[in-house]
């Protein structure tokens, strides 16, 4: 069974980059050179770990920090219980504002002045520092893959795995690859037979529409091509076109506020369709607000992962969670994520207490992860560096859809949502 390939979150987030125009430089070469494998010198010291966050940065203050928080809530719960055999586990946070140059200042400061043991949940527009983190051999453990890093070098785990070579390039010849799992599924599952795309006039968010035509031509839906103007965006026209047009999908390369205003105008129009599809980003409890103006629209909202349903309080990992985390003001699946990245830690960390837990300790656990699912919370986690890209993998997805009233709502079993599908190339 194998994760879902995340090109949509992928090419997303760099759609983000590029309408937010966040760039830096890279500190010297000389900077990360040593390589620090040592266990911390007393038992009784408590293991660092490091967590990189793009929390302040162009496209918004909370848009990357769902891992972050996660990832705490779960260090914070383990170190009530006594930490890991009996270690404290000491969370060194750093903010890279979304920029290369910020990132390479957190990567320097974590790895060579803290020497932390591992990353976790790492979630950064710009990833700059990747290549420092892997020549250092410092495992990063469930990092959100809003870029190719996790694709490209050794020692960095992505939190759904990755099947590439990761010899420093990224995939295979700078190709990654992504299924069709999501058009399959809707036009099984639901009869959709048109879907539309909505994007802006902008060479990012055409691009990325782009690979969604390619991936619903594939599935044989009828496309319907909507862009709009970046600057003056009249999705009122859009919306009325999508209803004759009768979309049964729309899946857009929009960013989010430009999301609800086209959720308001589909409203406002009478343009009702089977589903409104969007990504495990936006995932949240945040929908009555975001989209307090859009209340039919906001009940065709629906999102696909690869992770389970942060509201699926049925399940005990899940349950787990939400207890641990239930002072937080909002809840999203990139927080579930985060907690689970960090559990990955905890488990790799135990399972070298008696030998020491060391950089290369940890990175050996996690090299031999098959089939991880964080007690239940991820479909099964894979990282086989394949030769070749697969033309075809069999690939499941965990699938909710938005009912007020009642949050999240599961659709079926994540683990039994399993389709055979091609695999089509892309640049990161």
């Amino acid at each position: 069974m194998r994760r879902r390939s995340r090109a949509a979150e992928v090419l997303a987030a760099a759609l983000l980059l590029a309408l937010s125009a966040a760039c830096g430089s890279r500190l010297p070469e000389s900077d990360f050179g040593h390589d620090d494998r040592t266990p911390v010198p007393r038992a009784s010291a408590p293991l660092r770990v490091g967590i990189i966050t793009s929390a302040t940065s162009p496209v918004g203050g909370s848009a990357f920090t769902g891992p972050r928080d996660g990832a705490k809530a779960w260090f914070d719960r383990l170190d009530a219980r006594g930490g890991i055999d009996g270690r404290r586990v000491e969370v060194r946070l750093c903010d890279d504002g979304g920029s290369g140059v910020g990132n390479n200042e957190c990567v320097h400061r974590l790895v060579e002045e803290d020497k932390v043991v591992a990353l976790v949940a790492t979630t950064a527009l710009d990833y700059a520092g990747a290549s420092r983190v892997s020549s250092a051999g410092v495992p990063d453990i469930g990092g959100q893959p809003i870029g190719g890093a996790y694709d490209t070098y050794p020692h960095l785990y992505g939190i759904y795995g990755s099947r590439a070579p990761r010899d420093g390039t990224p995939g295979w010849d700078g190709k990654l690859y992504g299924g069709t799992e999501v058009y399959r599924y809707f036009r099984r599952e639901h009869g959709a037979r048109t879907a539309a795309v909505v994007s802006y006039n902008q060479s990012a968010s055409a691009a990325y529409a782009r690979l969604v035509e390619r991936g619903l031509r594939a599935e044989g839906y009828k496309v319907v091509t909507e862009q709009v103007d970046f600057a003056l965006p009249n999705f009122r026209a859009v919306a009325a076109d999508l209803k004759e047009q009768g979309a049964d999908l729309v899946f857009d390369a929009v960013d989010s506020h430009g999301n609800a205003r086209l959720c308001q105008a589909m409203d406002e129009v009478g343009a009702h369709v089977t589903a409104k599809v969007t990504n495990v980003q936006n995932w949240a409890s945040t929908v009555p607000d975001d989209y307090k103006d859009a209340p039919r629209c906001r009940n065709a909202l629906w999102a696909t992962g690869s992770s389970r349903n942060y509201d699926d309080t049925g399940h005990p990992a899940v349950r787990e969670f939400r207890e641990a985390t239930k002072d937080l003001k909002t809840h999203s699946q990139w927080q579930l994520e985060g907690w689970a990245a960090a559990r990955w830690f905890t488990d790799a960390a135990r399972s070298c207490a008696k030998t020491g837990i060391t950089r290369a300790c940890v990175d050996a656990y996690m090299n031999r992860s098959e089939g991880y699912t964080a007690g239940g919370l991820l479909l099964p986690v894979e990282f086989e560096r394949r030769a070749e890209p697969p033309r075809t993998l069999r690939t499941c997805l965990s699938v909710a859809r938005w009912q007020d009233g009642r949050g999240w709502v599961g659709q079926g079993d994540m683990n039994r949502t399993c389709f055979v599908v091609p695999q089509l190339a892309y640049e990161p």
